[in-house]
């Protein structure tokens, strides 16, 4: 009521901002790392279908876990060895998706609040995003939870996390998908460093 309704405006412009950004992050990040090592991004993301499904219906990397692991290994062609190792550690740490989320709500809210940020506070919020996101357990709502650190950070009201939380769920589906794929794109990039990815299943067309 303080803000005024026309943060529904303003609401949307987040909305919209942070999905570009997670699809961008995604397709041209990813897909240009994946290029740089030789490997197709279109078969990538072709074989990911399924996985990042489940991801953004569950909005849970924990819960995709089984799915993510039987995908870079039958799909992808990673060895279990490098697999079992990487899969696990991904979700645990490997949070891009929320890493973003982090930042631009944190430069939202505080836009919203009509507070002016330094370029102290901008490199502020990416050090503590960027370290809030990793500890971020892999369930629904957890990165909103996380997000009172970096607000906390640059002196933003805790309160203020309600103006995001109603559009949040959608989101939060979103940037697990984001975090997956991150998660089963370095895992594919260790496996072929490490010698230890058949790149005879990941080229081949079955998705």
């Amino acid at each position: 009521s303080k803000i005024g309704f026309f943060i529904i405006y303003d609401l949307a412009g987040y909305f919209f901002l942070l999905s570009f950004v997670l699809v961008f992050h995604a397709l041209i990040t990813y897909g240009s790392i994946l290029s740089f090592f030789k490997l197709s991004p279109i078969i990538f993301f072709r074989k990911l279908r399924e996985v990042l499904l489940f991801a953004f219906s569950t909005s849970s990397s924990s819960a995709t876990m089984p799915l993510t692991l039987k995908t870079v290994k039958e799909k992808l062609g990673v060895d279990q060895s490098v697999a079992s190792f990487c899969i696990p550690l991904g979700a645990t740490i490997n949070m891009d998706g929320t890493a973003i989320m982090q930042g631009i709500a944190t430069v939202f809210i505080a836009q919203a609040y009509g507070v002016d940020l330094q370029i102290t506070d901008y490199l502020m919020v990416i050090l503590t995003a960027t370290l809030a996101s990793i500890g971020t357990a892999g369930v629904p709502g957890a990165g909103l939870i996380m997000l009172s650190i970096v607000m906390a950070q640059i002196g933003l009201p805790l309160e203020a996390i309600a103006v995001v939380a109603g559009i949040d769920r959608i989101l939060d589906m979103a940037r697990t998908s984001v975090n997956v794929a991150g998660d089963l794109m370095v895992t594919t990039l260790v496996g072929k460093s490490e010698g230890e990815l058949n790149e005879e299943i990941y080229n081949t067309s079955r998705s």
